[in-house]
């Protein structure tokens, strides 16, 4: 199922999770790389691998993109070449959408400038991310929701006003959005996660999917989240948490996004439907540990039954204990060995 059909049909109401492997530059330039982490994400379980695309030279004023940039996380000796040193050609793009393709995941981009968007749109990328950055930026929004491709806006940052701002700037021109909460620290602290907003946007968005852009350096929130509403989830990836980049430290790993996977596809089954009933998985283990009413010790026919006459023990198969106030006072109809189950056709 695509996510345009997921999206009309109100991801919200079902079980489903639509967890993105957001990539970025953590492929630091490299194709190869970049094709590793579609594989490992793929393996791991994700519905998306997510890329960047800036258009640097127009994205950036002249004196932040000639700043010199000199440190570990350093791809160039200013921002600017440090920046175009992680971008991909079209070429590497195609490249990059073929290899996905066979891999049977969705690849798609975050575009930060209108250049960017022209060049994703010339690929017909399948969807749009629009960043926490550009949450204000309506002029942006608009020009990706002429696309008609479902958009995940990040909410990092903004306050309810900005949101609603967005929405009015994207519905009117394509409804297929989903809203991310989101904390826009790298990582975002426990205390700044702030989940209890997933529920109040749906509230105030019933109609749109929310979901959770998740920079906290774990894998508990996704879950918290998935309880409280949302289904889609973005998080970083990486091959390598220790490598060079700004971004990996806070990442998951393959094994790390693999357990989150598995965490949000267990949750509707940990819920269950809801009715209170003896399971088949029950029966074998209870039927050894629950107790029967039984004779204490050899008692004969015509005896009547006193509290000193009866015990509770395991094996069940006999009557359930709730049945003792029942059975005391009641005569036997024929004798009981020690042990032997009591049942109402033994009693007068």
């Amino acid at each position: 199922m695509s996510i345009k059909l997921k999206l009309e049909e109100g991801l919200r109401n079902s079980a489903s999770a639509f967890v993105i492997a957001e990539i970025g530059h953590n492929h630091q330039g490299s194709v190869e790389q970049a094709r590793a982490m579609f594989l490992a994400a793929k393996e791991s379980g994700a519905n998306a691998v997510k890329l960047q695309k800036r258009n640097n030279r127009t994205l950036f004023v002249k004196e932040l993109y000639d700043q010199p940039y000199d440190n570990e996380n350093s791809y160039g000796a200013t921002y600017g070449e440090h920046r175009e040193a992680l971008e991909f050609t079209r070429e590497q793009y195609l490249e990059l959408q073929n290899y996905a393709n066979e891999l049977d995941i969705m690849m798609f981009a975050t575009p930060f400038d209108f250049e960017s968007v022209d060049f994703l749109a010339d690929l017909d990328m399948p969807a749009y991310k629009i960043a926490s950055a550009d949450l204000n930026n309506t002029p942006l929004q608009k020009y990706i929701a002429t696309l008609g491709k479902p958009i995940f806006l990040s909410t990092g940052g903004g306050t309810i006003k900005d949101i609603h701002r967005a929405c009015n700037a994207i519905l009117p021109l394509n409804p297929q959005l989903s809203i991310l909460h989101c904390t826009a620290s790298y990582p975002a602290n426990v205390e700044d996660m702030n989940l209890n907003v997933i529920p109040f946007l749906m509230k105030e968005f019933p109609e749109q999917v929310i979901g959770l852009s998740d920079h906290e350096n774990g894998i508990d929130a996704a879950s918290i989240a998935y309880m409280l509403g949302a289904r889609v989830f973005e998080k970083h990836f990486t091959l390598n948490r220790a490598l060079r980049g700004t971004d990996h430290s806070f990442s998951l790993e393959p094994e790390g996004l693999r357990k989150l996977i598995r965490n949000l596809k267990r949750i509707p089954i940990l819920l269950g439907d809801g009715e209170k009933r003896l399971l088949e998985s029950e029966k074998n283990p209870l039927k050894k540990m629950s107790k029967s009413l039984v004779a204490i010790k050899a008692l004969p026919a015509g005896h009547r039954l006193t509290d000193r006459d009866v015990a509770l023990k395991s094996p069940s198969g006999g009557l359930p204990p709730f049945e003792l106030d029942n059975v005391i006072g009641k005569t036997l109809k024929s004798p009981l060995k020690e042990d032997e189950y009591i049942f109402y056709e033994n009693l007068a």
